[in-house]
């Protein structure tokens, strides 16, 4: 099954996805909005800025213009920024038709609106086929065909199955999911409590905390994806607990990295800067923070990471308010039934 596919978005995990669809004998357009970007990809077959020394197969097809590269494709992937999918659609709106696939890739929630990126897409285009791609996956990896497991989300089995198909290969493991509320939110929320595992490395902190972090902060994450409508399941897998433990383990992680430079004393806007890619757990964190006002959820690890980022509180005085918060059961929910026996 050889399919056309459009690339929206030249990053590192865009050029990486290209590099494996090509490699699998897709022919792939490529298009990203800095016209120099697109025109050094093409005269070095190298995307020296975002994933350097991964080579470009010669059947991705660099465009400039973004009506070319998705004219006649089946597949539309959105590897843009969470904060700039909006603006992507717009730009194409009326030159998409009802049987061509969109197959978002990043991870994010719209700050202003609060939105998931399949509720966005919904608004421009509600009777397209929608797939969330989520899962433990990094670029750097990925591209170099080291085993990766990822999982192809939509509330339409035969577009889940579709892409499941697209993007398999011997190294690229793809597995579905109808839940596509909790991966979304799986792999948007992840990147907050990354950046709270880079503050506590860059505190000097050690193992224990961060594999706290990590156990509370998926509690957290999946408190507010029941709430949202998810299955809670769904954290237990690729999209929750699996993505977060390479998010919050990583150096290929710009959330993680962020997150120590933050630790270590650097400006919030001094370390965005330092990692010159986009860190969205910084947006998704604000985000993250509203959702938990709006559907009166519990998210202690989100609070304080949103106080630093937001409200210049110490990365200090951050960790001693989660050491010393009130007294709770491990399991709060589950511990209810059981209260009045034990």
């Amino acid at each position: 099954m050889k399919e056309k596919i459009a690339i929206l978005g030249a990053g590192s995990w865009g050029t990486a996805l290209a590099i494996v669809l090509a490699n699998k004998g897709h022919s792939v357009n490529l298009w990203a909005r800095n016209k120099e970007h697109i025109e050094n990809l093409k005269c070095n077959r190298e995307n020296a800025k975002y994933l350097p020394d991964a080579r470009l197969p010669h059947n991705i097809i660099m465009h400039t213009d973004i009506y070319d590269c998705i004219k006649e494709c089946s597949v539309i992937v959105l590897a843009v920024s969470s904060q700039g999918i909006r603006e992507t659609l717009v730009r194409i709106k009326g030159n998409v038709t009802k049987d061509q696939i969109f197959v978002n890739v990043s991870k994010g929630i719209e700050n202003d609106r609060l939105l998931r990126i399949s509720e966005i897409v919904n608004e421009y285009y509600p009777d397209s086929k929608y797939v969330a791609l989520s899962g433990p996956s990094h670029a750097e990896e990925v591209c170099k065909g080291i085993p990766t497991t990822i999982v192809s989300a939509s509330k339409s089995k035969y577009a889940a199955e579709f892409i499941q198909d697209v993007f398999i290969t011997p190294t690229l493991r793809v597995y579905t999911n109808p839940d596509i509320v909790g991966v979304e939110l799986g792999g948007a929320l992840k990147n907050v409590i990354a950046l709270g595992a880079g503050i506590s490395d860059g505190l000097g902190y050690g193992d224990n905390a961060k594999a706290a972090l990590m156990t509370r902060g998926i509690r957290e994450i999946a408190r507010l994806g029941e709430a949202m409508g998810a299955n809670i399941g769904t954290f237990a897998g690729l999209t929750g607990i699996g993505d977060l433990i390479v998010t919050c383990t990583s150096m290929h992680s710009r959330n993680r990295r962020c997150g120590i430079k933050l630790g270590e004393g650097m400006s919030l806007e001094d370390a965005i800067s330092s990692i010159g890619m986009v860190v969205e757990g910084v947006y998704t964190t604000k985000a993250a923070y509203d959702l938990s006002k709006k559907f009166d959820v519990e998210m202690p690890i989100t609070n304080e990471i949103y106080n630093i980022l937001y409200n210049n509180s110490s990365a200090k005085e951050a960790v001693s308010n989660l050491m010393l918060r009130s007294k709770t059961h491990e399991i709060e929910e589950a511990m209810e039934d059981f209260a009045n026996e034990w």
